[in-house]
């Protein structure tokens, strides 16, 4: 069996796993989060600690991978995640309209960005955006919806980047 598929998931306080006939469900303080019971792996709770194992001999990987969405799916219902988003540029913006994201990024017509349902906006300072739910894929999916508006460019670096990203920079054109 794969090293992942092998090591247990331990549920955090106050949230709650059910095993259903064809799906797997997740509940806790930040929301609830649903999978589609895979073929092929065994999920078993003992004391708080999730063991998965493979029916078949030769399904380790498919018993990996749904291990580690498991795993997102129970730090995500008890934590959350979180994405930081940067606007590099000169009149670049983003301000709060409600529960949607008015993004400034030199166009000639503002961006209104509406939240997904499960995912929360918040724009602490013009410059940056957070982006929050439960669901590790979709926050990272509308993290980089609203960094597709405008990707930072490689001369100035101006646009919407994570904040973790580094832009490499390219020299300008010599006459």
């Amino acid at each position: 069996m794969s090293r992942v598929a092998k090591k247990p998931i331990t549920l955090a306080r106050g949230v709650e796993y059910k095993n259903e006939s064809d799906t797997l469900t997740v509940k806790g303080p930040k929301g609830t989060l649903s999978l589609a019971k895979p073929a092929g792996v065994e999920i078993t709770l003992e004391n708080g600690v999730l063991n998965l194992s493979s029916v078949a001999p030769g399904d380790d990987a498919i018993t990996g991978t749904i291990r580690a969405i498991l795993a997102n799916m129970v730090q995500g219902v008890s934590e959350g995640f979180q994405r930081k988003l940067d606007l590099v540029g000169v009149g670049y913006r983003a301000t709060m309209q409600g529960a949607d994201l008015s993004l400034a990024l030199g166009f000639s017509h503002p961006i209104l960005f509406k939240a997904p349902e499960g995912i929360t906006l918040a724009a602490p300072s013009q410059t940056e955006i957070l982006v929050q739910g439960a669901d590790k894929q979709r926050v990272g999916e509308v993290a980089a919806k609203i960094r597709g508006f405008r990707p930072p460019e490689p001369y100035k670096g101006k646009g919407v980047k994570y904040s973790d990203e580094t832009i490499i920079r390219k020299e300008a054109k010599k006459a």
